[in-house]
């Protein structure tokens, strides 16, 4: 599968705090931490637009990206983002560095592939019961994304971890714990019929011959 390369610029910084950061944030500047691979921790600026249309792209999330802090190029992968709780705005974010040698525990989306014949022929409604998965492996072999093809699925058939492909030297985390989840299944939906009450049943409804009856009995 091909791969988009994204190429991240970044600054040093040397102020920390609340105040700091809110004045980063009003010059359209994000602030952002770098650490891992036995190497300090580093605060670093980068711009608030760039980032944000880097995040635009699902691929983002589970690549190799290449940081350029004050020029000098470092690999890493995002560990964590803070958004703003109802601006369309960033807040924080952080990068974890990465050892071409040692291998690294990501999430990777899903993508379903494939037409079902259950569900177009058979009136089947399938259900996603995931979007991705946590794969653990060397950088180089990050995955973009894992490929789930539904071709195959019959009715009231369940599509489990075990079953999906993975590029080689990919692991799925879940599987290394015995716990082979589903992913995805097929059946018919239940349709809710709701009957007549039966005649004499206890709350019908008397015929109007019956109601008029009643009612001569009652004088």
């Amino acid at each position: 599968m091909s791969r988009q390369h994204f190429v991240l610029n970044a600054q040093t910084r040397e102020t920390s705090g609340r105040s700091a950061s809110r004045c980063l944030r009003r010059q359209e500047k994000l602030p952002g931490v770098i650490y891992g691979a036995k190497k300090e921790a580093q605060s670093l600026t980068f711009s608030h637009d760039e980032l944000l249309h880097a995040l635009e792209h699902e691929a983002f999330y589970s690549s190799i990206l290449e940081i350029k802090i004050d020029g000098q190029s470092q690999k890493a992968v995002i560990k964590d983002l803070q958004r703003h709780a109802y601006k369309p705005k960033l807040v924080h974010i952080d990068f974890l560095r990465v050892d071409e040698n040692t291998e690294i525990t990501m999430n990777v989306p899903l993508h379903y592939v494939g037409t079902c014949a259950a569900v177009e022929d058979e009136g089947g409604v399938i259900n996603h019961l995931m979007n991705e998965v946590e794969v653990i492996c060397l950088p180089r072999n990050l995955p973009e994304y894992l490929e789930v093809d539904i071709s195959g699925l019959k009715l009231d058939e369940t599509l489990h971890l075990s079953q999906l492909t993975v590029p080689e030297g990919v692991r799925i985390v879940a599987l290394e714990h015995e716990n082979d989840a589903a992913v995805a299944n097929v059946h018919v939906p239940r349709a809710v019929v709701e009957e007549a009450p039966a005649e004499g049943a206890e709350g019908a409804e008397p015929a109007e011959g019956e109601a008029a009856a009643d009612a001569k009995e009652q004088k």
